[in-house]
């Protein structure tokens, strides 16, 4: 999913660099909170999630790609092992674009080394609707702070 926000960059990096606001721009309503606290991401970070999708559950995300205010991913893992085995391996990914009139936000779901596909892929219809929502609500906030 894409879409064109009227906002540098560096302001919507930021945003997606910090894990205490995931939940709000969330666009499915799973993530709950960060345990891990405030600190800005980099690369090889790891960072928890609470997340709620019907049962309450928790994920450790690692930072697998980033380059500052152009791209940012990563791949969530089940902290609980009996979990974990039932999938983990996605990536989620943000690539930023200078274009006229703002940035190009590009959110990809790469389930490439999705554990067991055959268990994500029929969420693929909600995924979308999910990161449309998303896309929606980074230009929410990054505009709410240009004001």
């Amino acid at each position: 999913m894409e879409r064109v926000i009227k906002a540098p960059a560096k302001a919507i990096f930021d945003l997606l660099a910090d894990p205490a606001r995931h939940a709000e721009i969330d666009g499915s309503g799973a993530v709950r909170d960060s345990p891990s606290g405030s600190e800005r991401l980099h690369l090889s970070s790891v960072f928890g999630m609470n997340m709620k999708l019907g049962v309450k559950y928790a994920m450790e995300n690692t930072v697998v790609e980033f380059v500052e205010n152009e791209r940012i991913a990563w791949q969530p893992r089940a902290r609980n092992k009996l979990i974990a085995i039932f999938g983990g391996g996605r990536i989620w990914r943000y690539e930023l674009e200078p274009v006229a009139g703002g940035t190009l936000v590009r959110e990809t779901w790469d389930i490439r080394e999705e554990q067991i596909k055959l268990l994500i892929r029929p969420m693929r219809a909600k995924t979308i609707e999910a990161m449309t929502k998303t896309l929606e609500h980074i230009d929410e906030i990054v505009a709410a702070s240009a004001t």
